[in-house]
């Protein structure tokens, strides 16, 4: 879903570094800025490659047109540094104000280029929406932190995430727990695992996830990738590739294009074990008759990766108002507890329930999040996303050498 731009092709936009876009909007004033953004058409480029990320866009473009005036236009996209690069080619034309692009769907290393190279409206507005204050800001570290780079108040937090792995207990109730075991799995049992091909998201995150397991300390990747000596860093997760592949669906010669097409082989009975970056994925392919409802989720023993996904809103947007509008229903109790419902999307919510008003407190923790969605205290260790540059690199290394 996310890829990155190069620190050349980010470049250009320094030549027009003193040229300004137009006032943000002011979200201290809300009944001012809901005047303003009345009547507005917000086009947002999200990821458009899930059915029911699809329509839960679609429900929330309903819900604030009715509510606010404000029009929703989902621009789906596959690749994020698409957009991010429509942006730049407009900062570099001189379109300083009415760009295209009003919201993005964005986190990792394209907010992290985004922010180094001035793409994004100005700091701290997503800190100052009125739903923000429901934002589980200490127990969820990573709504203010985006793969180690500070977030500023430049993209508002609309999801969490973490890594989860599932299978058929129909079929085996022995799982790997390890990315070891996960090995010595596939070889008693050839061709009945994959992972997406990167530089899809989920792929890339597999990525990240095994060089983990494998690299001798794991704190270097809380580090600027060409910080540490990236071969020898990344030399364990290549040997592991190597001996994993031939043990996989097709021999490694063919991959799954993202996490709908891993789940479709896995209900088709060609894989056995499936994973996804919502620990609710299992649950929510249940409830839409994807997979059966033997299929239970777990972790691994050391933990897997989480973060959070975000907003944000570029510099030049020709709809700011809306745009924030957009950003703090997103944020509402009352979208968040549809958004983690798992007959609607089942991601979970980045607010601190318990802060709540008591009527939408009572409302998620009455929610059933599914017979295979694992507690909060079944998912395990947290592991922190390595800096944006580690995924930008293994993509790199990974398409050269595996590549199809």
């Amino acid at each position: 879903m996310l890829k990155i731009l190069t620190r050349a092709m980010l470049a250009g936009c320094l030549m027009i570094g003193a040229a300004k876009a137009a006032d943000a909007p002011d979200p201290t004033n809300w009944p001012n800025l809901l005047t303003q953004a009345k009547g507005q058409t917000v086009y947002w480029h999200a990821w458009g490659g899930e059915p029911r990320i699809n329509d839960y866009i679609a429900w929330a473009g309903r819900e604030i047109e009715e509510r606010y005036g404000v029009e929703l236009v989902h621009v789906k996209v596959q690749d994020t540094g698409s957009v991010v690069s429509q942006v730049l080619a407009e900062k570099t034309a001189g379109t300083l104000d009415g760009g295209s692009v009003d919201l993005i769907w964005i986190n990792g290393e394209n907010f992290a280029a985004m922010k180094r190279e001035g793409l994004l409206l100005s700091e701290g507005w997503a800190n100052k929406l009125p739903n923000f204050q429901y934002v589980d800001v200490s127990g969820k570290p990573t709504v203010i932190n985006d793969f180690t780079v500070p977030t500023d108040g430049l993209e508002a937090p609309w999801g969490m995430a973490q890594l989860v792995f599932f299978n058929d207990t129909a079929i085996s109730t022995e799982v790997p727990t390890s990315m070891e075991a996960l090995l010595e799995w596939s070889a008693a049992n050839p061709g009945r695992f994959s992972y997406p091909q990167p530089p899809d998201y989920v792929g890339s995150t597999f990525l990240k996830q095994a060089l983990y397991e494998l690299v001798t300390d794991p704190t270097v990747l809380q580090q600027p990738a060409d910080e540490a000596d990236f071969a020898a860093v990344t030399e364990p997760l290549l040997a592991y590739l190597d001996k994993l592949h031939p043990h996989m669906w097709r021999s490694g010669r063919a991959f799954p294009q993202n996490t709908a097409s891993l789940r479709q082989l896995m209900a088709d009975g060609e894989l056995e074990i499936g994973f996804a970056f919502n620990p609710a994925a299992a649950s929510n392919a249940i409830a839409n008759n994807e997979l059966p409802d033997s299929v239970r989720s777990f972790v691994l023993e050391t933990g897997t990766i989480g973060n959070t996904h975000f907003v944000a809103i570029p510099f030049n947007a020709n709809a700011k108002a809306g745009a924030m509008v957009l950003a703090d229903f997103l944020m509402s109790p009352e979208a968040q507890l549809r958004k983690q419902d798992p007959n609607v999307w089942g991601d979970p919510t980045v607010l601190d329930v318990k802060a709540l008003p008591a009527a939408a407190r009572k409302s998620f923790e009455e929610l059933d999040l599914g017979v295979a969605t694992l507690s909060p205290s079944e998912l395990g260790i947290v592991l922190p996303e390595p800096h944006p540059s580690w995924m930008v690199e293994l993509e790199k290394v990974w398409l050269a050498r595996y590549g199809v």
